[in-house]
């Protein structure tokens, strides 16, 4: 193999920085990428912290975060390194799949989420996609993605929509409501029709309810 030849293959191989607080799944991880010719790993981080110092002193091309660790969590660390080594990409790699945990990793800038229960060879194509300016998520992370999008917009209710329901949830009658608004009670009635068709409710009771559950009263 010429000089060119081995610039050529050096200049392919990836560097990769893994952070994860376990060391024992964090070895595993090392173990299979370090298995694939044309991935380096470059260092090991134990905790948030950890992994922020390494990668701005490291500058690899990747790190493979975890969510869950000690110091600072993967998000966080995510948000410092993409701020202070914008170059360097992040993947998330967690036990974890709640909306809150993929959507908090995204917006800290991390361009990929796999599950650590994937395939191994999940894992090493979602390396080198992240690696190569791709995004990686793993079919269910995916899936979950897709269906928080579809999802109906929360309803929002008019000022005086939201005024009439919290005069409900005080224990008013149409009547009171109309006396404390200075509104007829045929408005009152028609704001509440209004209140219960946005949230899809029947009833007074469920009205107040949902719409406290939703922060919107």
């Amino acid at each position: 193999m010429t000089s060119e030849t081995n610039t050529q293959a050096e200049s392919r191989t990836l560097r990769v920085l893994v952070a994860d607080d376990h060391a024992v799944v964090r070895a595993g991880i090392v173990a299979l990428l370090e298995a694939e010719p044309d991935i380096e790993v470059v260092g090991q981080a134990r905790d948030g912290e950890d992994a922020v110092a390494q990668a701005l002193a490291l500058l690899p091309d990747l790190v493979v975060m975890d969510v869950r660790m000690p110091k600072l969590t993967g998000d966080a660390a995510t948000a410092r390194i993409r701020e202070r080594a914008p170059g360097v990409r992040v993947l998330v790699l967690t036990t974890y799949e709640s909306d809150a945990s993929i959507l908090s990793a995204i917006e800290a800038g991390a361009s990929g989420y796999l599950l650590k229960a994937a395939p191994a060879e999940e894992l090493i194509a979602g390396v080198r996609s992240v690696a190569a300016g791709e995004v990686a998520l793993s079919p269910a992370i995916a899936a979950q993605l897709v269906a928080r999008v579809r999802e109906p917009a929360p309803a929002s209710l008019t000022p005086r929509e939201t005024e009439v329901l919290r005069l409900v949830a005080e224990g008013l009658s149409n009547r009171g409501i109309g006396e404390r608004l200075y509104l007829g009670e045929a408005t009152v009635k028609t704001h509440l029709l209004r209140v219960f068709e946005k949230l899809g409710v029947n009833d007074r009771t469920r009205a107040v309810t949902l719409a406290m559950e939703r922060g919107l009263l």
